[in-house]
């Protein structure tokens, strides 16, 4: 069910919220967070969808915030049912002057005694935890790789990062960094000399995936950026030197990798780029600050030396 409430208040839309849950027999007693998405109106969408899916999983909910110019007002919409997965949406949309203030556009419909986390699909704030959103959140997650430079984007969240803050960046990572540490949880237990990861201009997953392997496994590590007609998606390679020989984990092709290692036959692994829906709710699973993402962002970031070009 969608209610529209054009030219409203932040008031008349709370209000609204308690008749539908009353009307409709919905509860507000099963949703564990309020998840805050402050998007532009191309984006919003796809991040409303992502959303309702993680839902099934984490039911919240979702607070959509559109802006634009234009004479003071704010319109809203209430969605609920099969509209909103297993979450209720309230997508407001403010222009000119009501849009000025996006705290207090917020807060009286925050889930009372819950965790509230903001989510920039796209566009984030300088600071993201110092803005009007990132002081109510206790998480706040963001994506470098919408960026126009990723590389200027990783240096600004490292520059800026506080406790509660993440990137999807980070978030894609997770599967290749599951399959690293399977493999070096395997005999024989050699000491790395040397890593060498490679992957697409265009992905701050690279930069963040040396970051990680250099603070691990305490050896400098080689990266580069694959120009775009050579690769094009993601991370394409990480080798890691041993004593018996490299170990390579190579993607080449999107979503099927090759684990190739000394004495043993090459394995084909399935390695997709993660969904948008998959990495949001992996990061609504965890409410307190990810450390291991602040050392990667800050120390590991720092600590890498320029990128190599690619071929």
């Amino acid at each position: 069910m969608i209610i529209d409430l054009p030219d409203t208040t932040v008031s008349q839309v709370a209000k609204q919220l308690v008749k539908t849950r009353e009307e409709g027999g919905a509860v507000a007693l099963g949703r564990v967070l309020t998840l805050i998405i402050a998007a532009r109106n191309g984006v919003a969408e796809s991040a409303i969808d992502a959303a309702n899916d993680a839902s099934r999983e984490h039911p919240m909910r979702v607070i959509v915030l559109t802006t634009s110019d234009g004479e003071a007002r704010l319109d809203a919409q209430i969605r609920v049912g099969g509209d909103a997965g297993a979450s209720e949406v309230v997508v407001l949309h403010a222009f000119g002057d009501a849009a000025a203030n996006a705290e207090s556009l917020v807060t009286g419909l925050l889930l009372p005694d819950a965790p509230v986390v903001a989510w920039w699909p796209e566009e984030a704030p300088e600071n993201p935890a110092t803005s009007p959103l990132g002081r109510i959140a206790q998480r706040r997650i963001t994506d470098a790789a919408t960026a126009e430079d990723v590389t200027s984007r990783l240096a600004e969240l490292g520059r800026t990062h506080a406790p509660g803050d993440t990137d999807l960046a980070w978030t894609r990572l997770t599967h290749w960094r599951e399959q690293l540490a399977a493999v070096l949880d395997q005999p024989p237990f050699e000491t790395v000399t040397g890593v060498e990861v490679r992957g697409s201009a265009a992905s701050p997953s690279t930069a963040l995936l040396a970051g990680w392997l250099q603070l691990a496994l305490d050896v400098p590590v080689r990266w580069s950026h694959e120009k775009p007609e050579v690769w094009q998606e993601g991370i394409k390679s990480v080798r890691l030197t041993r004593a018996s020989g490299d170990i390579l984990l190579e993607r080449p092709v999107p979503g099927t990798a090759v684990l190739t290692q000394p004495g043993q036959p090459d394995h084909e692994l399935h390695l997709p780029r993660r969904t948008l829906r998959e990495c949001l709710a992996e990061e609504l699973r965890r409410l307190d600050p990810d450390v291991l993402y602040g050392r990667v962002i800050t120390e590991g970031w720092n600590n890498l030396s320029a990128p190599e070009s690619g071929e």
